[in-house]
């Protein structure tokens, strides 16, 4: 967990913490305490790198630390032709 929360970081996730922490503190200010849950959530996601379309927040590749996983299979095609 904590490798997942150091390592991977890109634009978007710095992007999601700033927003929550925006939405937090003003909802905080104006004791609106559902923001609080709302920019919660936002702050979460920008941590754990969860919730973003596909996981492209979170590079699973950083977390190896250089070792590369090759997964090789061979595709077979067959031709189909019209008569």
């Amino acid at each position: 967990m904590i490798k997942r929360i150091s390592t991977g970081w890109t634009f978007i996730r710095v992007l999601y913490c700033l927003m929550g922490s925006f939405v937090v503190v003003s909802s905080i200010m104006e004791k609106q305490w559902m923001g609080v849950l709302f920019g919660g959530y936002f702050i979460a996601m920008g941590l754990f790198a969860f919730g973003c379309a596909a996981g492209n927040c979170f590079n699973t590749n950083s977390m190896d630390e250089g070792k590369k996983i090759h997964s090789s299979r061979e595709i077979n095609f067959e031709e189909i032709k019209e008569k």
